[in-house]
């Protein structure tokens, strides 16, 4: 499926082009990203005492409905509960002797917070972590097992990370962002890793975006290592801040709406590198409504026993929604996380198919 401008209609569903060139520029990435394949596996390597290679495993529900051969990445099974994890160990772990005893501040709407926690603890290094007002109660209560000092924002995870670089700039700490770094991309491109060692004739990757550190990695090493792969960034209809972004060739500002995927909500800073790998390596974009989050949760939990958060089921749902133009293909969906409160998982399940 090659990439092509503007909107294309495919069952209903509509793949979006990253820009008018169909989301491939002629302008390189920046110079911190010019090596992130060779980044991306050293991070493999450095991290895989730290974290789970998280099982790929079909899927027999979504390759019926779709005709594809569906693969999930199961990266609710981390430790944590979600692909951050990675990031957060491989910024840590290449932090010097005097960076890590001076503590790290960092900014999170909840699973980035937990990967820093435990990265952290298992480092011996102090962490502050600021929260925005939003942030999941299961995983705040969760960050309250690890010795961390913890700071509520007002509004968004932007305001959060505003905030967060403010006092590490006063503090004299390193600043570890959720996505706006190297390492912390190189470290989210592990999984693209662990997808080509266990299915190496893969055709397409379905992958939720938030500020871009996912997608940026995996896309950015499928691109050199496989570039026949195509990667689908899925966002939702409230909160799709990347996607606007990329279609007006630069970051802009748009209001977010509640959504259950929490975990991908919010604006993207100001700079962000991963703006460059999104406008240059997502081949196709996708947006999902509330409704079609839950069911692809809810499906998920009945077909495959997976309890996923919103974020995972936004790229669930976009695979969904794009039929069977994928049959006869072999498909990756990243399930990012599965950190979802109890309040609002009873929500769901209680909705209506």
């Amino acid at each position: 499926m090659a990439a092509s401008p503007g909107r294309q209609q495919i069952d209903g569903a509509s793949l979006l082009g990253g820009s008018e060139n169909g989301g491939r520029h002629p302008t390189g990435l920046s110079p911190s990203l010019a090596d992130l394949p060779r980044r991306i596996r050293l991070a493999a390597s450095r991290i895989r005492p730290h974290v789970v290679e998280t099982p790929l495993l079909p899927s027999p529900a979504l390759s019926e409905r779709t005709g594809a051969q569906v693969y999930l990445k199961l990266e609710n099974r981390q430790h944590t509960g979600s692909f951050k994890l990675r990031g957060a160990t491989n910024i840590l772990l290449n932090l010097s002797t005097e960076e890590r005893a001076r503590g790290v501040v960092t900014a999170s709407s909840g699973n980035h917070a937990l990967a820093v926690a435990r990265a952290a603890a298992q480092l011996d290094v102090a962490a502050t972590i600021y929260l925005p007002e939003g942030a999941s109660p299961r995983k705040v209560e969760k960050l309250a097992a690890f010795p961390v000092a913890l700071c509520r924002v007002p509004g968004d995870v932007l305001n959060a990370e505003t905030s967060a670089r403010q006092a590490a700039l006063q503090r004299r700490q390193p600043f570890i962002s959720p996505y706006n770094d190297p390492h912390i991309i190189a470290g989210q491109g592990t999984i693209a890793v662990e997808l080509l060692r266990r299915q190496p004739q893969l055709d397409a990757v379905f992958v939720t975006v938030g500020g871009g550190g996912l997608i940026g990695g995996i896309a950015g090493y499928l691109k050199d290592s496989s570039p026949a792969v195509q990667t689908i960034g899925c966002q939702p209809e409230n909160s799709a801040v990347m996607l606007a972004s990329v279609r007006a060739g630069r970051i802009v500002e748009t209001a977010s709406l509640p959504t259950l995927s929490d975990g991908s909500a919010g604006g993207i800073e100001p700079h962000a590198v991963t703006f460059d790998l999104s406008q240059n390596h997502v081949d196709h974009w996708l947006t999902v409504t509330e409704a079609e989050i839950a069911a692809a949760m809810r499906l998920i939990y009945r077909e495959a026993g997976e309890c996923i958060e919103g974020a995972a089921g936004v790229a669930v749902a976009s695979l969904l929604k794009t039929g069977r133009r994928f049959a006869g293909q072999r498909v990756a969906v990243v399930i990012c996380g599965g950190n979802v409160d109890s309040d609002t998982w009873q929500r769901v399940l209680e909705q209506r198919n």
